[in-house]
């Protein structure tokens, strides 16, 4: 496993790596979430600091220790050769050191969590606080989103050459099955968007270190926002895409159809990854823009909703039109469609820019984008674990068991994040960790849901059958029967 330039064994590491850090990552939510289920002093007592780096670490965990290795570094390994009839990655070796700068980097982020006070900066580090933090932690956790950049980037430049240059003989870029479309787009997205995080990075190590002035001082406040969602708008979709891929792939199998318009499935993916690197500043509608600037990031966020759109109603022309067999993958790719779409449908509430005055920095958007991520995301992996589980194991699941687990979490996410739209159009703000009274309902509901998606994270090995059963004897399975098999086939053919 350590030498391993398998791209089967390094997709099942990453995926070992994601689930890792999802548990880490949730036990740090539910720290937050415990902390706010009432008023006053909760668990952490009164400790702030300590709130604020427990935010920070969930952050990046999920997004970049989480989400990542297991859509881009995981099922992307796992399927992508096979899907395009390639032996394995174009470089074997560079796949392996791009899964092992990974658990250093994820040990740097924890360790930076136990240095002095930890980094209490929020996912975002923006400056000032990010370059007045005393102490060692930020920068180890610089150094920590460094190794991570760097093995995205590698891994993308991995994918990349791989589908460019080891499909099929005879595979035309339309034939690609629509996972392999989304991590090519995921790919590019990584490529383009990470090397401007570790240029405002690095720039912040400087400002913190070596006393230039980018940020601070003299410098520019804004510039670092600007070099930070320029990364961080394609970063969402970096998330987001590879589970459009898993989603496809699942309805369409499903539904016992191919997905309806392909050739628009690959242009709305296209086209998203596109308007998603010129949309970067809705995240900055309160820094004093000016009214043009404004106007532009608004029209152009709303833009992105027709790709998106037209996605959305190609899956569910698929899931019309076809005969729907609703196992638990099929169930996680359908809630992907309708919670996805209640993300979709607040995102477009807050790119206007009138709004998100007032919206800006309350619990609006932190439903808005946990409905995309917490329910997008994270729907995508589970529907492609249940769908590809027996295919990477061996092992089967037992059916009743995968839906129940997808119920539970289903209900524990919506009881979670629904209430925080709520909470944020009654004005209460982000990142606090105690709040007026006058918010005590919601919250108690948002704390009673997250304990309940936690219990169903605790279900996620329940539906694993580690004895698997009998097959009927008719049913092809094991290496001699399909020898077998194709002996008979061959000498059939032979004849001719």
């Amino acid at each position: 496993w350590m030498y391993s330039t398998n791209h089967k064994d390094i997709g099942i590491l990453y995926l070992v790596l994601a689930l890792f850090s999802g548990i880490i990552g949730t036990t740090l939510s539910m720290f937050i979430r415990l902390e706010l289920g009432l008023p006053g002093q909760g668990i952490l007592a009164g400790n702030g600091q300590l709130y604020n780096v427990i935010i920070t670490g969930h952050g990046i965990i999920m997004l970049l220790f989480m989400v990542m290795p297991a859509l881009f570094g995981g099922f992307g390994n796992w399927l992508v050769p096979i899907l395009i009839g390639a032996p394995d990655m174009a470089f074997p070796r560079l796949n392996n050191i791009s899964f092992w700068l990974n658990p250093p980097s994820l040990s740097l982020l924890l360790l930076s969590t136990l240095v002095e006070q930890g980094a209490g900066t929020g996912w975002t580090a923006y400056p000032p606080l990010s370059i007045q933090h005393s102490g060692a932690s930020v920068d180890l956790a610089i150094l920590s989103l460094h190794l991570n950049g760097l093995s995205s980037i590698l891994g993308a430049i991995n994918m990349l050459v791989t589908v460019t240059g080891m499909r099929a003989a005879g595979m035309k870029l339309t034939q690609m099955p629509l996972f392999v479309w989304s991590i090519v787009f995921t790919s590019i997205l990584v490529i383009l968007s990470f090397p401007v995080l570790t240029a405002a990075l690095i720039m912040l190590l400087t400002d913190r270190n070596l006393n230039t002035a980018y940020f601070c001082e003299s410098g520019d406040l804004i510039l670092y926002q600007h070099l930070f969602w320029f990364f961080g708008h394609p970063e969402v979709y970096i998330l987001v895409l590879p589970a459009f891929g898993i989603v496809s792939q699942v309805i369409s199998f499903f539904s016992q159809k191919p997905i309806f318009g392909v050739i628009g499935m690959i242009c709305a993916m296209g086209a998203i990854s596109i308007l998603g690197f010129i949309v970067w500043a809705h995240h900055m509608f309160t820094v004093g823009l000016d009214l043009d600037t404004v106007a532009y990031f608004t029209s152009a966020t709303m833009i992105i909703a027709v790709p998106t759109g037209m996605k959305i109603f190609s899956w569910l022309a698929t899931v019309y039109g076809g005969s729907v067999w609703f196992t638990t993958p099929m169930w996680f790719a359908l809630g992907f469609i309708a919670l996805f779409t209640v993300g979709g449908v607040t995102g477009i509430v807050l790119a206007n820019g009138g709004v998100d005055m007032l919206l800006h920095d309350t619990y609006y958007v932190v439903g808005h984008f946990h409905y995309v991520l917490s329910m997008g995301a994270t729907f995508g992996i589970f529907a492609g674990l249940y769908f590809w589980f027996g295919l990477m194991t061996g092992l089967s699941y037992i059916e009743g068991r995968g839906q129940v687990h997808f119920w539970t979490l289903f209900i524990g996410v919506n009881l979670t994040f629904f209430p925080m739209h709520m909470l944020g159009l009654s004005g209460m703000p982000r990142r606090m960790f105690d709040y007026a009274d006058c918010f005590y309902g919601w919250n108690s509901v948002a704390s009673f849901g997250a304990l309940i998606s936690f219990l169903s994270i605790l279900m996620l090995a329940g539906p694993i059958n580690f004895t698997p059963e009998r097959t009927p004897s008719n049913y092809p399975q094991t290496n001699h029967q399909l020898n077998h098999q194709l002996d008979h086939v061959e000498s059939r053919t032979h004849c001719h």
